[in-house]
């Protein structure tokens, strides 16, 4: 076709899309984090590099972390007219309650890089030396008594934060899929750089990439149908498709349910939890603290942009998919998490369950379902991610002492220990004065009038599962130490930091909440 067919083709009028950069700076100040590590990588000296690589993604996530909350301030005191909140033609919404989430994401994320920069309870770093070296070979017993440190695990967690980012705003499908792999490919590869165990650490990585990418298939293949569907993967034309198509309804819910395996795989929902267990057993303990907390809160802030924006218009359907799966979650974690011998396998189950829970308020499709959402995530991030960093202080001769039996009697030789983690596991198990308390209370009265049996449920399962929390603290406290017992480390200042910022956050939410619940009250608004 020549070149003047193809402009008397051209519409007359071409709007050029608004990118809105200052509402996507924090996207692109960890993007600009993550390459330049990767440039430090390369170019600084390697007895230098940690610390370059710890400063150049703790200043990113900050600087990320401050200008979320001044977006976020600004959108709830002076909205943006309509569409000026939609960057890159609509595929993108930068509202409050995607705001509250990416602020949650980064706070959880300078957490959790604090944990991944401890160097005092082991040699070297909890994460490996050379993730390249072969198990078991002489370079990689020399390695493991060295101060090395894989320091590329800083730019794969900044690349993954990046992609936690994107996927909660999302109004896109395909975009929220490449946001899907840009969040979920780094973690593979860290779920592989233990420095202990490396063989279970690997073998965790394998399954978590395979079982992954079954998933994304799932999503892909939904994706596809929902296109056929609504002829768009944009979440405002698949909603008005849903009231307006002529279609059979055939794509439409087969395409969700598609889209919702890969969504519910992330969040480590049953029946697609499969590797929650095994994965955070084996990956190191600062990335499994990471994927337990950042992952699992971008994850239901996308399946509450697509439930929310994309298909409220047919909840009548999807709501009792969501019931099935809240109570498979219930169940699975309350009842295998009574089994589990491993700490680390405990608190993945309990995660099971949690995510069961939130879906409880899921469920109520009102703000105040929205809020009470927004706010668990929140609590629990900040409890999980503690308890994981209060695991690296117990160790034994073989790295990080794991096993229930080697808790008995912790609290003889570490009172503090024992006590912080009894804090943390009464979060957990919503004992009153602590922020899972408050959030469970916010989640059930908010699902209440619209699933009071769901409810019901609930709390029976909730109660359940405070079981095999209560389990762990009448053995520190109360059971005899074993004659080879472990020994508490004690910690570098990063860990420090992190285990008292989120045992503060867990007392602080618990018992004067108001601040925060005002704040997710206000941001309990999805833009489509």
């Amino acid at each position: 076709m020549s070149a003047s067919l193809l402009l008397a083709a051209a519409p007359d009028h071409i709007t050029t899309p608004s990118v809105a950069y200052k509402a996507l700076a924090p996207i692109f100040i960890v993007i600009a984090a993550a390459l330049l590590g990767v440039l430090a990588e390369a170019v600084v000296p390697r007895r230098e590099r940690f610390s370059v690589q710890l400063g150049i993604a703790l200043v990113g996530l900050v600087t990320a972390v401050i200008w979320v909350g001044a977006i976020h301030g600004t959108s709830l005191t002076t909205p943006s007219p309509k569409g000026n909140n939609l960057p890159f033609a609509g595929s993108l919404a930068i509202d409050p309650a995607g705001l509250f989430i990416q602020g949650t994401i980064l706070a959880l994320a300078i957490m959790s890089t604090l944990l991944m920069a401890e160097r005092s309870v082991d040699v070297g770093s909890p994460i490996v030396a050379s993730a390249a070296a072969v198990v078991g070979s002489p370079d990689d017993r020399r390695l493991a008594q060295s101060d090395r440190v894989q320091t590329e695990v800083f730019p794969l967690m900044m690349f993954a934060v990046a992609g936690m980012l994107i996927f909660p705003i999302a109004n896109n499908l395909l975009l929220m899929f490449v946001a899907l792999e840009v969040l979920s490919l780094p973690l593979y590869l860290m779920a592989g750089m233990a420095r202990r165990r490396r063989l279970l650490s690997q073998e965790a990585a394998v399954k978590y990439f395979l079982l992954g990418a079954f998933a994304s298939a799932f999503f892909l293949y939904g994706l596809s149908l929902l296109y056929g569907y609504a002829d768009s993967v944009d979440l405002p034309n698949i909603f008005i498709a849903t009231r307006q198509s002529g279609k059979s309804d055939v794509l439409l819910y087969l395409g969700l349910a598609l889209l919702l395996v890969g969504l519910l795989f992330k969040a480590g929902i049953a029946p697609f939890h499969s590797w929650t267990p095994d994965v955070y057993q084996g990956a190191p303990t600062p990335v499994t603290a990471f994927m337990a907390a950042c992952t699992k809160v971008a994850a239901f802030g996308a399946i509450l942009r697509v439930l929310y924006v994309g298909f409220s218009s047919s909840s009548w359907d999807w709501r009792p998919v969501v019931w099935g799966v809240a109570i498979a979650s219930m169940v699975v974690g309350a009842v295998f998490g009574l089994t589990q011998t491993d700490v680390k396998r405990i608190l993945a189950y309990s995660s099971i369950a949690h995510a069961g829970f939130i879906l409880v308020g899921l469920v109520a499709l009102t703000k105040d379902g929205v809020s009470s959402v927004l706010f668990y995530l929140l609590t629990y991030g900040f409890s999980t991610l503690a308890a994981f960093g209060l695991l690296m202080v117990v160790r034994d001769a073989d790295g990080e002492a794991t096993r229930l039996s080697q808790w008995s009697g912790l609290a003889r030789k570490s009172p503090f220990v024992a006590v912080v983690m009894t804090i943390l596991l009464m979060s957990m198990a919503g004992i009153p004065l602590t922020s899972g308390f408050t959030g469970k209370f916010f989640v059930f009265r908010a699902a209440f009038h619209v699933a009071a049996p769901l409810v019901v449920i609930a709390l029976i399962f909730s109660a359940i599962a405070a079981f095999f929390y209560l389990r762990i603290v009448v053995l520190m406290f109360f059971a005899e130490p074993p004659e080879n017992g472990p020994t508490i480390a004690i910690p570098g200042w990063s860990t420090s930091v992190a285990l008292t910022f989120g045992v503060v956050v867990t007392i602080v939410l618990g018992v004067f909440p108001q601040p925060i619940l005002d704040l997710a009250v206000k941001a309990a608004h999805l833009t489509g």
